[in-house]
């Protein structure tokens, strides 16, 4: 294994190797410790073909990706870097999103609306720890007037419309339907959502985060951070969730072992977490609580109408947390599989599909 953070015009660490000791054929689920160190399966193990998941993972390196990590039962199967530069071709708005690097020179990005199905968790411990209640008026969290809606539409959206898209705002937040009827990806909307567990637990949200989430599981290297440029016109863009692609893993990880975390449970409530996981209203089945699902009858891209699933190569039960540029954090449990891609926009318009190809054609 190459030496991490050694960076060069192309920075490729590829892990590949059996697991700790003598593992069993289909060992349990591991969970790592807040350390650098991470147990290893080998392609075998998982169910790979080697030769066919490098092809996979060099489709991905040729596509602007900036990091690939794939976890099989918490175990990591393979791992790659490049570096993306100015000079290479990357983009101001990929550049623009690094927040650094981690303590092994891997990039910290901002992952655009990767964040909203943090968030949707976020909420669903709130609820647990009964702060929030989903169900409720959003209002009942940050008063009345927080949008530009009549008080008489404003009171009827609930904090479960701002999960599912089905306000009924437009994007300044002003009235377009009545709550419940029509899906709009929407994220200023969504973002109140995050305001609402704010207000609740009177704390901002990198300490909630940390303390019920992030300081949990072992993303050190993950945070809200402040979005350069950000103005009061633009309240869903002040904040970006900054992480790394093994954090982001950690985070996927956790949600394919249903909220468990080795010993610990860290969000218990099973209801929410099936609910966030399966179509949240009828109107866009592909979309949960800001998680998006694979496998559904069709899904709504804007408002265009689009028969079959997101990824149609891709497993049935995937389920994705999306965000710009394609940074990406899938979960297939059928598989056990977490796969997180960050970077830069593929050349490829159709990356997702042709990834996943790939990733299924190297199945053993």
């Amino acid at each position: 294994m190459m030496a991490p953070g050694k960076f060069h015009a192309v920075l490729a660490t590829l892990l590949f190797g059996l697991a700790r000791g003598s593992q069993a054929a289909d060992p349990g689920f591991y969970f790592p410790p807040n350390a650098p160190s991470w147990e290893q399966a080998s392609p075998e193990q998982a169910g790979f073909i080697p030769k066919k998941l490098e092809t996979a993972l060099a489709y991905a390196g040729s596509n602007k990706s900036s990091g690939v990590v794939m976890l099989w039962k918490g175990r990591i199967v393979a791992e790659k870097y490049w570096e993306l530069t100015r000079a290479e071709g990357a983009s101001p708005r990929y550049l623009n999103g690094i927040r650094g690097k981690d303590d092994q020179g891997r990039v910290i990005e901002d992952v655009a609306s990767v964040q909203k199905s943090i968030t949707a968790t976020l909420v669903g411990i709130a609820q647990e720890r009964k702060l929030v209640k989903i169900d409720n008026p959003a209002s009942d969290y940050l008063g009345k007037g927080w949008s530009e809606a009549p008080r008489e539409q404003e009171a009827k959206i609930t904090v479960r419309h701002l999960l599912s898209m089905t306000s009924g705002l437009n994007a300044k937040l002003q009235f377009a339907a009545a709550a419940g009827t029509r899906w709009q990806y929407n994220s200023t909307a969504y973002s109140r959502s995050r305001d609402c567990v704010a207000q609740a637990s009177g704390m901002p949200a990198n300490a909630f985060t940390k303390e019920w989430l992030t300081g949990r599981i072992g993303m050190n290297d993950s945070s809200w951070r402040q979005r350069p440029g950000a103005t009061r016109d633009l309240q869903q863009n002040q904040l970006g969730f900054a992480t790394t692609a093994r954090d982001l893993a950690r985070f996927g990880l956790l949600i394919l072992a249903k909220g468990r975390w080795d010993n610990q449970v860290i969000f218990g409530d099973r209801d929410y977490l099936e609910e966030m996981l399966s179509p949240s209203q009828k109107l866009n089945p592909a979309y949960g609580y800001l998680w998006w699902l694979n496998g559904q009858e069709f899904v709504l891209r804007g408002r265009r109408r689009v028969a079959g699933p997101t990824i149609p190569n891709a497993p049935k039960d995937l389920v994705a947390a999306n965000g710009a540029l394609e940074r990406k954090c899938w979960i297939v449990p059928s598989l056990d599989l977490v796969v997180t891609r960050l970077g830069d926009q593929p050349a490829d318009r159709g990356f997702d599909n042709q990834f996943w190809k790939l990733l299924v054609d190297a199945r053993k």
